[in-house]
């Protein structure tokens, strides 16, 4: 289940000024290691230790193949692929220098299959949490079927309360509005 919070975008002379979104609650960080040992209690022969393994060689595998110039795409989850994070603009050809004019490079993941907006709204399940003391709480009522709509708006629409500013973190969500009716099985609080 996805729980969610209502914010309100409080920045002055923003055109959203005083709108809610809706932002999702994270309930922790599943690092390589709580990975490798939720896959093995999936019926797997293969041990934690064998699973951690083979992910931390794909890992490397993929980071080495993007610093050649390449992108990796791994079905049902994402195409990786590098970015160039410019500082400034050259005013002329001749007066580009790597050091002047880039800051670096960066990841980027594009979802596919499985994990694209459309796959996801139809299996997703959304409840509306209230943030109370510091603590995040779920109410009690059970969840409705929404049609396979979502009344959060599409993407990433909001970075909190006081930026308002949409993900910036590379890759990530890239369509749909979210908005398209359609039966699918979204299930909405």
């Amino acid at each position: 289940m996805v729980r969610f919070i209502l914010q309100q975008i409080k920045i002055t002379g923003n055109k959203c000024f005083g709108k809610w979104f809706a932002k999702n609650v994270v309930e922790e960080t599943v690092d390589l290691d709580a990975l490798a040992e939720h896959m093995s209690s999936h019926n797997s022969p293969y041990s934690k230790g064998v699973i951690k393994g083979l992910l931390t060689d794909m890992i490397g595998c993929i980071k080495e193949l993007l610093l050649e110039g390449k992108n990796v795409k791994i079905d049902d989850l994402a195409i990786f692929s590098l970015g160039i994070k410019n500082k400034v603009m050259a005013d002329k050809e001749d007066d580009f220098s790597v050091s002047k004019n880039i800051d670096g490079v960066k990841l980027k993941a594009r979802a596919t299959g499985e994990l694209m907006s459309k796959s996801l709204n139809l299996d997703a399940t959304l409840k509306k949490a209230t943030l109370i003391n510091g603590k995040v709480t779920t109410d009690t009522e059970g969840p409705t079927n929404g049609g396979g709509s979502s009344t959060s708006g599409g993407g990433n629409t909001g970075g909190g309360s006081t930026s308002g500013s949409g993900n910036t973190s590379g890759g990530g969500n890239t369509g749909g509005d979210n908005n398209s009716g359609g039966s699918g099985g979204m299930v909405i609080d």
